[in-house]
């Protein structure tokens, strides 16, 4: 028995009508008639008021594979032994913070997007002009195609600097050892658990336009193209590659928010160990490849190349973990 259907058995149980529901939930009638009908899905918050207006878990409610009523006692739901250094986190810390993400993602996710397509028209400046497509000089072209760059640069580190401070107080999600609140983790288990389709479906399409971007600047050399196509082909390959990026941070990051909550993936327990002890060497890796790719790029000025160094140095550091984690265990 699925959600929907556990909710309207559970008014009819009582003896309400849909209104009375929305009544005592604080909401329409028509949310109510929206959730039985599986048009949509009741928040956190709506989701433990209900547990509690109808004397039922949330595991109830949220488990599809529990088919009868478990009335509860919050009270007699006790940990069998208090662990030491962990963190508690509230059903209000749970949804405040998941909520916070899917804000934030869409807008750091941006910024990425922004950072990738800084140099397009730099690019586009540069061989139009080359190829006298308009009438300007090359100093000036090179130069209005730096101070879009640097611009769009600026605005992306605004995003990253603005938003990225919203996360800051939910830091210790992905570092400290958690203990949650009766009812999150059915909670957070249930939202992953409707959002998974959707992150695998964006992460192929991302997959897909990473390996089709070069299809058009292939076809425009295959065909003998001028040189002006090409320019173009190398502008459109950027926003497909701009595209799939923004696919993978956005949904990349929502779908890490539901995996920190459950200590899954890439935040276990003993993942959030290593990291503690090794946090200190990515910082200074990824710092460093940084100064050399800006370093690189604004020197010789060929940034529809040196984006490579990227996929090459996160490969990279795979290794560098392993080899770590091979250390560490020693």
């Amino acid at each position: 028995m699925i959600l929907a259907e556990k909710i309207m058995k559970l008014r009819k149980q009582n003896g309400w009508s849909q209104e009375d529901l929305a009544a005592r939930l604080n909401v329409s009638r028509q949310s109510v008639s929206k959730w039985e009908s599986m048009a949509s899905i009741p928040d956190l918050e709506k989701i433990v008021k209900m547990s509690q207006i109808f004397g039922v878990s949330t595991d109830y409610l949220l488990k599809d594979e529990i088919e009868e009523d478990t009335s509860f006692n919050i009270d007699e739901v006790m940990p069998e032994q208090e662990e030491l250094n962990v963190c508690h986190v509230t059903m209000k810390e749970a949804t405040e913070y998941m909520d916070c993400v899917e804000k934030v993602s869409l807008r750091i996710a941006l910024g990425v997007a922004i950072c990738i397509l800084s140099p397009v028209v730099s690019i586009l400046l540069s061989g139009m002009q080359e190829c006298q497509v308009i009438q300007m000089t090359e100093d000036a072209a090179a130069g209005i195609g730096i101070i879009v760059l640097l611009l769009m640069v600026a605005c992306a580190v605004a995003l990253f600097v603005i938003n990225g401070m919203k996360l800051e107080k939910y830091e210790y999600l992905e570092k400290e050892k958690l203990s949650l609140e009766y009812g999150i983790a059915g909670i957070v288990e249930r939202k992953k658990e409707i959002f998974t389709p959707k992150f695998q479906k964006d992460i192929a399409l991302g997959v897909c336009l990473c390996i089709l971007c070069v299809v058009p600047l292939m076809i425009g050399v295959a065909m003998g193209g001028e040189e002006i196509t090409i320019i173009y082909c190398l502008g459109f390959l950027l926003a497909m590659v701009a595209a799939a990026v923004f696919l993978f941070v956005k949904d990349g990051m929502v779908h890490g928010s539901y995996q920190k909550l459950l200590e899954e993936g890439d935040y276990t327990r003993e993942k959030k160990e290593f990291n503690k002890k090794n946090g200190a060497a990515a910082t200074i890796y990824w710092c460093v490849v940084t100064a050399i790719y800006l370093g690189i790029s604004f020197v010789t000025m060929r940034w529809d190349r040196t984006w490579i160094i990227w996929p090459v140095v996160g490969v990279l550091f795979g290794a560098v973990e392993a080899v770590l984690a091979v250390r560490q265990k020693k």
